[in-house]
Formats: C-alpha cells, structure tokens, sequence
C-alpha cells in the first residue's frame, strides 16, 4: 500500500530509509513544540492550548505534504513570524492575540490565492535576490535579540539603549550552557541537537530547583481556549494593512524559498516531479489556514527537513512519519510546561546565528543592493518589527534604483511592494 501510495521504487527509496528520514527531521524541529508555546504564551494565549495547537498544525500540514505533494517535507509553525505575532502585532502594536490569529488567516486567503493564480511566482521572481537574503538575516538578529533577552544576557539600559545582563544568574548560565551543547553537538553532526540543548538546559533548571516539573506525559491540554477564537473583524481594521501584508510576505518568502531549495537538494525539482512543487505550495498555504483556526501563528514547510533528506528521504512517507510524530508529541504536554523561557533562548539564538549566513549572497560591491539588504536586516531587530525591516529595505531599494538610473532594474513587485509600504507610513502612522 506505502509503495502504490507514495510510489517509493519510483524515488529509489524504501519504508525503512523514509521512517529514518522522518524520526530525522522530527527530532531536528520538534523544538518548536516547546518553543512556540514559551513565544506565543507572552501574548495571553494559553499554553497548553497552543501546545495543541502546535502538534496539530504540524501534524495537518505534514499530512497534505505527505498525501498532496508526496514531498518529504516536515510542516510546523515557523519561527520568526510566530515572533512577529507575539512581540510586534501584539506587543509594540497593542492589538489582541484573537486579531493577530484573524490576520494569519486572511494571510492565509490571500496566499491560497496567490499560489493558485501564479501572483507567488511572480512575487518571488520579482523580490531581487540581495533582499531575499537580508529579510532571512533580518529576521535571524531579530531572534537573536529576543533570545538574549529571555536568557538575560542583554538587558534594557537607560543610557546606552542596551547593556551586558548579570552572567552569574541562573537564566544566563543555563541558557549558555544550552547554547553551547546546541553549537558543540550540531558540529559533530548529531541528530537533534536543538531539542538535546533544550531538555539539557530544563533538567538543569528543574534539579536545581529553578523550575517545578510535574512529570513527562499527561492527556493533552484542552484546545478550546484558542479554538476559533480567531478574530477576523477585527484584524480587518485598518492598522492591520502592513500587518497582514508582512505575514503574506515572510510566508511568500521563506515558504517558497524552502520548497525549491529542499525539493533541488533531493531531486525532485526537475522532469515529472516538478510539477508537484505546485500542489506542495498549495499545502503550505492550506496549513496556514488550519493554524490560525487551531490557534497559532502560520504554519510553513520547515528548512530543517533537510536533514531528513540528507537521511534519504524523497517522498511523502517521510513526511507521514513526521505527522504521526507529532500527534505523538500530544502527550508531552506536562514536560513542554516545564520548559523556561531561558531553556528555549538557545535554541533561538543557534537558529539566529544560522540564519545569518544568508548574508553571504547579498552583493556587497553594488551599493544599491547591499544598503537596502543592510537597512532590511538591521532595522528588524532595531525597531523591534520584522514589518519595519521590510519596509525601509524595499523602499530603500525602489529608490536607490530609480535615482542612479537604474529603475529597469527594478522588477514590477519590488514597486508594488514599496508602493504599499510608503502607503502604510504615508496613510497609517499611528498604526
């Protein structure tokens, strides 16, 4: 049945090489299960109830990369725009978590409409390359700032804006010591890494009695504190206009980028299997629908599947193996509890640090790329707004072009986007 389904002597690959391939890219971003409820709880969710969430958005959007695409591609929600929702829509922007999920999900229409009428295509074609890497980058300092945060390490100083926090507390030690097995473990190519720093760094906490523990596994939390409580009136007042363009952007961006970058690595991206990265925009589009209704930020294909590849994984089975991983997941509920804000601060900040590597493919040498991709990742982090970030690189770059005789370079999204940011700041500065 597995072979008639998933066509796996088509692909070269067997049932046992794609549950590898699935335990694989499970263990590498099962960290979300523990990170997502720390993030989004800050807003007023209940986290046992996003804890669900979490499972089950992975578990549905794993399931139509599994059954739609036949890609083994593992499906969660994602970091970075969970950060978004939490710190800039809910926290700087003072709206309520019921709106910023309503925003998600008119996100998500608007992204099922993009990717069944070829718009996302010409979107991604159009966004130049420098900027692509810089929103990756930005959004990796802006983790990266939250994450010391959380841990201590940097804290809020009157003088000079920010300062170096005390080491010698608990928080800053633990959250060091998670980095540091991350870092050391990740080098030497074990599996799992993030989760391992994780639960390294919350056994510490709780046998040194910083951090009460209630034991491992429990019937899962109740989902109906976020479910449907999605709040779509109200996300469509005005102020939500550069927020839900920014969630279809980073979704647009990071999505896609991720399918054809996994889809090339292994294999799938030429001859008859090119034609199924169509339904496997479909599904990630379709998750983020799911999500928002369940109670979480946007769901999306998740980069770390490539570790499940490198394992040999090359149809949907392995994606199979990751949903029923997560469903598994469920009962987890009372050691996801336990787990500190500083536990999971490593985890962000390793993930930070990776995501800055996108930096390399900006074009340094050509000043009318490389300010707007600066501009785009410093200001993430430096407003506090992934949203901000992505306004001064795109209008930065619009203009640079255009005032250097250059204004043929610019592809006609660029202007669009721009257009609609500088109709943001022009229209809605209160927002």
């Amino acid at each position: 049945m597995l072979q008639r389904i998933f066509k796996l002597a088509e692909h070269g690959t067997d049932v046992r090489t794609e549950v590898v391939a699935g335990l694989t890219t499970f263990l590498t971003m099962s960290y979300i299960i523990f990170v997502n409820p720390e993030i989004l709880g800050g807003t007023g969710m209940d986290r046992g109830a996003v804890f669900t969430a979490t499972c089950l958005a992975a578990a549905f959007g794993s399931l139509i990369m599994a059954f739609v695409a036949n890609y083994p591609v593992g499906m969660a929600p994602g970091m970075g725009l969970n950060a978004f929702f939490a710190f800039t829509v809910v926290g700087a922007m003072g709206y309520g978590w019921q709106q910023a999920l309503g925003a998600v999900f008119i996100s998500g229409c608007i992204f099922v409409v993009l990717s069944a009428t070829g718009i996302r295509r010409w979107l991604i074609a159009g966004i130049p390359r420098s900027l692509r890497c810089s929103i990756a980058a930005g959004i990796g300092l802006f983790l990266a700032i939250i994450a010391l945060g959380n841990a201590g390490i940097v804290v809020a100083d009157p003088v000079t804006k920010v300062a170096l926090g005390n080491l010698h507390s608990a928080p800053a030690l633990f959250a060091m010591g998670g980095f540091f097995v991350i870092a050391v473990l990740d080098a030497l190519k074990v599996r799992g890494a993030i989760l391992i720093g994780i639960l390294f760094s919350t056994l510490g906490s709780i046998l040194l009695g910083y951090t009460p523990f209630h034991g491992v596994f429990s019937k899962p939390p109740s989902l109906a504190p976020t479910l449907f409580q999605l709040d779509i009136p109200g996300a469509l007042h005005h102020g939500f206009f550069h927020v839900v363009l920014v969630f279809v952007l980073v979704e647009v961006f990071d999505a896609t980028g991720t399918l054809m970058g996994l889809t090339h690595r292994a294999q799938l991206s030429q001859g008859p299997h090119k034609a199924r990265l169509g339904r496997a925009l479909f599904a990630d589009s379709a998750a983020i629908l799911a999500g928002s209704v369940l109670g979480t930020s946007s769901t999306t294909a998740y980069i770390e599947s490539a570790a499940g590849v490198e394992a040999g994984g090359r149809t949907g089975l392995t994606a199979l193996v990751i949903a029923l991983l997560f469903l598994a997941a469920l009962v987890l509920s009372p050691l996801a509890a336990a787990v500190p804000s500083y536990a999971t601060a490593p985890a962000l900040l390793y993930v930070a640090g990776l995501m800055l590597r996108e930096l390399v493919d900006v074009h340094w040498d050509d000043h009318t790329e490389a300010v707007p991709a600066a501009l785009t990742a410093l200001v993430m982090p430096f407003s506090y707004s992934i949203a901000n970030g992505l306004a001064f690189g795109f209008i930065s770059y619009v203009v640079l072009k255009l005032f250097t005789g250059r204004a043929r370079e610019v592809h006609g999204a660029a202007w669009v986007v721009a257009a609609l940011f500088l109709v943001r700041y022009v229209l809605f500065t209160g927002t």
